[in-house]
């Protein structure tokens, strides 16, 4: 990707867009620009956090390991979204790992930079704020579906969720691999297979690494309905 449409994209990142444009101009010039291939690690739970970091193409997922060695997918995050800006600041070690779970591009801000900048004018901590605050309903949107939806219902949302806007029907492509969907909704991976089987009654074909959904309308009201009716 060329250096400018780089820029272009950490410009219009939740973290960046509402800064005045010397502070973005500052911390463009100051970060570090890096290319990861599938499966390669960012960085790792427990190492210093020592930047906060903007994707700007690709997917990245942050995950925790149990003592027993398994995975828990925390988050997943796309073009234009931030993570790491609360640990950063407070100079504590990553409580997560990230790894590129597709090609990606990622920009690193140094977190020094970003205290000092702090430090000279207060607008920069209300974007790191709102960045954070994004990060906090995002997680407790995640428990809310865990609570109050099915395993289909939530895969259903999810496949909505990489729809378009006004369209009847569409067909997508899955942004990553199964096993990773089902991690990022707290399912199984078989569960998540037979989630698919149960959206075939409203209009969901899968095939492969694509969705196609009939009538986006009648998906909406499958995943908004009341679980106890499923």
């Amino acid at each position: 990707m060329a250096h400018e449409a780089q820029k272009a994209i950490a410009r219009q990142s939740l973290l960046l867009k509402s800064l005045p444009d010397q502070h973005i101009d500052t911390l463009l010039s100051h970060a570090i620009w890096r290319s990861y291939d599938r499966g390669e690690t960012i960085f790792l739970q427990e190492e210093e956090a020592k930047a906060v970091h903007v994707v700007l193409a690709g997917w990245v997922k942050l995950f925790r390991m149990s003592p027993t060695g398994a995975e828990a997918v925390v988050s997943v995050f796309t073009r234009g979204e931030s993570f790491g800006e609360a640990v950063a600041l407070r100079n504590v070690p990553y409580p997560v790992s990230a790894e590129a779970v597709s090609p990606c591009e990622v920009m690193h801000i140094p977190s020094p930079l970003l205290l000092s900048l702090m430090k000279e004018d207060p607008e920069i901590g209300v974007s790191i704020l709102a960045s954070t605050f994004t990060h906090l309903h995002s997680l407790v949107a995640q428990l809310e579906q865990l609570k109050a939806q099915t395993g289909a219902q939530r895969v259903a949302e999810f496949l909505l969720n990489l729809c378009e806007e006004n369209l009847d029907g569409c067909e997508v492509e899955l942004p990553y691999d199964k096993m990773l969907i089902a991690g990022r909704l707290g399912m199984k991976p078989e569960s998540l297979s037979r989630a698919f089987s149960r959206l075939k009654t409203v209009g969901v074909k899968i095939n492969r690494n694509h969705a196609e959904i009939s009538d986006i309308d009648r998906l909406r009201d499958y995943a908004e309905s009341d679980p106890s009716e499923k």
